[in-house]
């Protein structure tokens, strides 16, 4: 069996790591390269770096941290935000990035999907889908959060996957930065469906949650941000504990 992997994510926003709850009401948790090197050095799998208020402006920028963050750390890395074109994942993945990560350009535009898959690979494309449940069907949202779609999770994910995405992040807004735990239910059917790995998002308060992300929602990874960014929970003791628990884990 394949190791369950652990993923810090750091928002970037104005170049400091931020934290919101539900999407909204960000605070800021510290420099997003050190932070990086330090997860690096603490055992996490991979990180994921995601531009949370990317403009045409802003790219510049954040190629640069790119840059700075490849050279800091020695495990892969995903970065999103503002990617709309086979340029931008060229510029990237050449600034040292590993993977990207397509959100709300995915949804506008599904062959893009193909493009990056074709061009760089499927393990290069990382579909992420924010969704929220409402009247008994998962709803996918644009804009990080903000904007509903007529696209439900489900179908959604499928279609990404027939046509080349080589993970599903999935996030549910209303479990994003609550600690209350993953939407298990949906990251199991997810899982059960696709032939892809599912990253699990949103909701991580306590090594119990992680846990049941791997052992109910059958996640094959989990990703997380205040906990980590907080020093609510240390990645070598969660490693400990979910190996402890059976989980296969590299520790």
């Amino acid at each position: 069996m394949l190791a369950k992997r652990i993923i810090p994510c750091l928002d970037v926003k104005e170049g400091m790591t931020v934290k919101g709850t539900r999407f909204v009401n960000f605070r800021e948790a510290g420099d997003p390269v050190e932070l990086g090197e330090y997860y690096s050095r603490q055992g996490a799998d991979e990180l994921v770096y995601l531009d949370i208020t990317a403009s045409y402006e802003g790219r510049a920028t954040f190629t640069d941290l790119v840059k700075r963050i490849a050279a800091r750390i020695d495990i892969p890395f995903t970065v999103g935000g503002g990617i709309h074109s086979l340029a931008d994942v060229d510029r990237l993945l050449n600034a040292g990035a590993d993977k990207v990560s397509l959100n709300s350009a995915a949804l506008k535009n599904p062959q893009i999907i193909e493009e990056v898959a074709k061009n760089f690979g499927s393990q290069v494309c990382v579909i992420a889908i924010d969704a929220n449940f409402e009247d008994g069907n998962w709803i996918c949202y644009l804009n990080g959060g903000r904007v509903p779609t007529r696209r439900t999770l489900f179908e959604w994910a499928a279609e990404a996957t027939d046509r080349g995405a080589g993970e599903i992040l999935f996030t549910s807004i209303a479990h994003d930065g609550t600690h209350g735990g993953y939407a298990c239910d949906a990251l199991r059917e997810l899982h059960r469906q696709l032939p892809v790995p599912v990253i699990a998002s949103g909701g991580a308060g306590t090594m119990a949650h992680f846990k049941e992300a791997f052992v109910e929602g059958e996640a094959d990874a989990a990703l997380a941000a205040g906990v980590f960014h907080f020093g609510e929970i240390a990645i070598p003791e969660l490693k400990k504990y979910l190996s402890g628990c059976g989980i296969p884990i590299r520790l």
